[in-house]
């Protein structure tokens, strides 16, 4: 056994018995050993023993404080000089390679010296999972050494190689699939598994393990996964996982009062400090894969907001609005709801910073659509009723959605209001009922405005791209201009009687088709096998001819109703001077008019119609 002492001057003995010829001192500890065995193994030691020897009568004292890995590497290798036995594993393999290189333990001086053996134990850590994250954890506390011998960097080489690689196809033990097969369970003779059925391992099987390195190790890894050609959306995977273990933020919702006094109240065990949580965001924002809708909406748009809470750097606050806007169109309402956290606060919500976003996303589509030219989308095109789901609509529904949310917003001025809706463009919204539902609530936030304000605010819509249930409702709005009102039920009117004249035609053409079809039949004389056929499409399309003439009627009925709401709010208002010029004249009074089936609609404007477009 090799004696050592905390105090300097103190001697040991070995189990020799001899008392022993030279003192080597690490950090704190004291080992109190013999000359001859180190000189047989250590190129550096010996060289250090030789001055001390040239020496008259000096005690030969050897200070090795800048050995890595400290005391217990230097006591490791002083019982490898000795012959006795050690232990290597993945922890302290790592530092004893490089103290075993710091003193030069070669082949020179010994077979199979130190630095052989840990080199053939390092390749074995190499072919396991496991120990190689141990190995790079390890790598940690001799950093430059590690470095100088490499084993840093086929660490991470042999990490990347097995996380691009099909763990099912090898027999490297997986962190957290241990229990794909319990030894226990009984193998049939051929070898068909007979206990449970295993389980399979997903593509995020190494997320957690890669998560406990240190952001330049992990930085490293990522990079090397990358060079591999690890498909992107598993390093955005491993990145989120990552992020969200050491940026609480991204953990949870912020509300108001912490978004706006920049108060962090994440996990309070071993959280790092605001200038950390920066760095890392930085670094993680920067390896963030750059194609498209890899990495999720819903976690770009967390980002940016712990962004903009740690006062990150402007170009990587760009760089997360321009990843957002390039996919806005997968977002969600409430991920856009970011609390403004500006010394002015001059708006609850950060308007600001959606403009740039749509900005981004608008000058996306545009290069993507290149040189196709939009087109209309008329009522008629729409797919049950709802339009067609392409990213432009979609984004176009969704800042709707966000002008109604913001609009309640007492400081929200008009200007900005306006700016944010006019950047969708006219062919997006194939209905304009999402904007008219905003501008309804901002009218109603805001009942200082002027006329000539509330004219300019609905020009951001189209009164001819609303539907009945949005027409109905503007029609009797006291918060809209009487222009607007007007244009409103102009258009409507236009449009029933498109419709009833489309309707006429259609039933007039099948009622032509239905008398020809019926002289065909007269003619048939080939039996009745024919004849069947003929006579059931005859009475389908009667059916259909009825079912038209209903809808004829009630369109008729709701043209009637128009009239006489438009003649109420003419006299109401004292404008049937301008209702006159546009063509609409009172009906003459009849004693068999039917009565009116709808149901009639308050004047005060505040009752809710079908989809929810009234502000109250």
């Amino acid at each position: 056994m090799i004696t050592s002492s905390k105090a300097a001057a103190t001697l040991g003995i070995c189990t020799t018995g001899l008392p022993s010829d030279i003192v080597v001192k690490v950090g704190g500890m004291s080992f109190h050993l013999h000359k001859f065995p180190l000189l047989s193994r250590s190129g550096s030691l010996e060289k250090l023993i030789e001055d001390f020897s040239s020496e008259d009568g000096a005690s030969c004292v050897l200070q090795l404080h800048d050995i890595p890995g400290g005391v217990k590497s230097f006591e490791l290798v002083a019982k490898f000089c000795y012959g006795a036995k050690i232990e290597l594993n993945a922890l302290n393999v790592v530092s004893l390679r490089c103290a075993a290189e710091h003193l030069q333990m070669t082949e020179t001086y010994g077979e199979n010296n130190l630095i052989k053996k840990t080199e053939e134990f390092l390749s074995e850590v190499f072919g396991n999972w496991a120990d190689s994250i141990k190995a790079l954890e390890a790598c940690e506390e001799v950093l430059s050494e590690a470095e100088e011998t490499h084993i840093v960097s086929r660490c991470i080489n042999s990490l990347a190689m097995k996380a691009c690689a099909d763990p099912s196809l090898f027999n490297w033990p997986v962190s957290g699939c241990s229990n794909i097969q319990n030894p226990s369970d009984p193998v049939l003779w051929n070898g068909i598994y007979a206990g449970t059925k295993p389980q399979s391992i997903g593509v995020d099987w190494w997320y957690e393990d890669v998560s406990f390195l240190s952001l330049p190790l992990y930085k490293r890894l990522i990079m090397a996964v990358e060079a591999r050609g690890m498909k992107p959306e598993h390093i955005a995977g491993s990145l989120i996982v990552y992020a969200k273990r050491y940026l609480p933020g991204l953990s949870r919702q912020y509300s108001f009062n912490e978004s706006r006094n920049h108060v962090n109240t994440g996990p309070t065990i071993s959280s790092p400090s605001e200038r950390d949580q920066r760095h890392l965001l930085e670094e993680i924002v920067g390896l963030l894969p750059s194609k498209k809708g890899v990495t999720p909406t819903k976690f770009l748009l967390k980002l940016l907001h712990t962004a903009m809470l740690l006062h990150a750097s402007s170009s990587c606050v760009e760089n997360l609005e321009k990843k957002v806007g390039a996919q806005l169109d997968q977002a969600a309402l409430e991920d856009l709801l970011i609390p403004n956290i500006s010394c002015t606060l001059e708006t609850l919500y950060d308007i600001d910073c959606v403009q740039r976003i749509l900005g981004h996303f608008i000058s996306s589509d545009q290069a993507e659509a290149g040189s196709s030219s939009p087109c209309l989308v008329d009522e008629g095109q729409l797919v049950d009723g709802n339009p067609p789901l392409t990213p432009i609509t979609m984004v176009a529904k969704l800042v709707d959605g966000y002008l109604a949310e913001v609009a309640p917003d007492v400081n929200l001025k008009l200007p900005k209001f306006q700016s944010l809706a006019a950047v969708i463009p006219d062919y997006a919204r194939p209905l304009d009922d999402g904007i008219y539902r905003a501008i309804d609530i901002y009218l109603k936030a805001h009942p200082s405005l002027t006329d000539s304000e509330r004219e300019q605010l609905c020009r951001l819509m189209n009164c001819q791209k609303l539907s009945l249930d949005a027409c109905t409702h503007a029609a009797q709005n006291e918060r809209l201009p009487l222009r607007v009102v007007v244009q409103v039920l102009f258009f409507e009117q236009l449009r029933l009687r498109t419709s009833i004249a489309g309707w006429f035609f259609v039933s007039d053409n099948l009622e032509n088709s239905q008398d020809q079809h019926g002289n065909l039949m007269l003619h048939n004389n080939e039996g009745s096998i024919e004849a069947e056929p003929a006579h059931a499409g005859q009475e389908d399309q009667l059916v259909r001819i009825d079912e038209m003439r209903l809808r004829v009627s009630e369109l008729e009925k709701e043209c009637s109703s128009m009239k006489e709401e438009l003649e109420k709010l003419g006299k109401s208002k004292r404008s049937w001077n301008i209702l006159s010029k546009l063509g609409f004249r009172k009906a003459p009074p009849s004693d068999n008019k039917a009565p009116n089936p709808t149901t009639e609609l308050p004047e005060n404007g505040n009752q809710n119609y079908r989809g929810g477009l009234c502000a109250d």
